[in-house]
């Protein structure tokens, strides 16, 4: 029996301060509840510019605690328009002590759970290191009347790990929340290949565990704040696969746009069973993974 899921995903660009971004996220959930939408997936850290381009401690000023201001105004709209939301926000767990977290509402004000991002990159342009505590909450699905969500968050999306451990605690679907894109000085060869790569490790989360999995991701060019780089161009192209890693869905490089897709979340049994992958690990074997590397 099919488990129809109306799921959406609000691809946006920064508008250049945290109220103007809040107003173009409620207007975007107000369109995905006209539309028929029950969950809708944010991008990451999307209450301002992707900060992370520089280190500076001035930007610990924008964090604020879960609840607080930006959970309070999304629980509203959530419990308002009956939405299951995932929003993604900088967190100030307290003095010194920060994380990169997503938020999620079932249907009502009140927080259902919440994920901290667990691998935190530090790269040219994502010093996120510098920011971010990596999460200490594990990989735990959180239960909402939609199903179990396994969030993770951005460069989680590199990791097998992760992914896995969602579906071996019951997820019924994959989201990560994002904000990825180029350098503008990179070649157009090396562009697509940086896309074509992050589309295709997540299209095999989806297939090595069977389910669908989203990724909602920014747009637009954001300046570095300092001379130092040209910035970012993120490159949208949000997407959402099923249980074979087929797209359902997919959003364009580089505008606004609302993604509305229907997942059908019976497909996993169905997939699992021409496909058990679960049952034929050899957990007996494994154990080398808890290492760093095998010298």
């Amino acid at each position: 029996m099919s488990r129809i899921l109306k799921l959406a995903l609000l691809q946006e660009t920064d508008r250049g301060s945290r109220d103007a971004n809040l107003n173009a996220i409620e207007a975007g959930l107000r369109e995905a509840a006209a539309a028929g939408a029950a969950l809708v997936l944010l991008q990451e850290l999307h209450n301002g510019a992707y900060f992370c381009q520089h280190e500076s401690v001035d930007e610990f000023d924008h964090a604020e605690p879960i609840p607080g201001p930006s959970t309070a105004r999304i629980g509203a709209l959530a419990e308002d328009l009956q939405l299951v939301v995932v929003a993604s926000l900088f967190e100030r767990r307290a003095a010194g002590l920060y994380h990169n977290t997503a938020v999620v509402f079932d249907r009502c004000a009140q927080i259902a759970g919440k994920y901290r991002k667990m691998h935190i990159p530090d790269d040219p342009g994502f010093y996120e290191k510098f920011y971010f505590t990596p999460g200490d909450l594990g990989f735990t699905p959180i239960s909402t009347s939609v199903g179990k969500l396994g969030v993770l968050v951005c460069w989680d999306q590199w990791y097998p790990e992760g992914a896995r451990l969602m579906a071996l605690a019951g997820a019924d679907l994959l989201l990560y929340p994002t904000a990825i894109g180029w350098d503008p000085a990179d070649t157009q060869d090396e562009k697509d290949r940086q896309r074509e790569a992050w589309i295709t490790v997540q299209r095999g989360h989806a297939i090595a565990n069977g389910l669908p999995l989203a990724a909602c991701n920014r747009t637009g060019i954001e300046p570095a704040p300092d001379s130092t780089r040209d910035g970012i161009e993120f490159w949208g192209s949000s997407f959402v696969v099923g249980p074979q890693g087929e797209f359902l869905a997919q959003a364009l490089t580089d505008r606004r746009e609302l993604l509305i897709v229907d997942v059908d979340l019976s497909r996993s049994e169905n997939v699992r069973r021409i496909w058990p992958f679960l049952r034929d690990r050899r957990i007996d074997a494994y154990a080398d993974l808890s290492r760093r590397f095998r010298d």
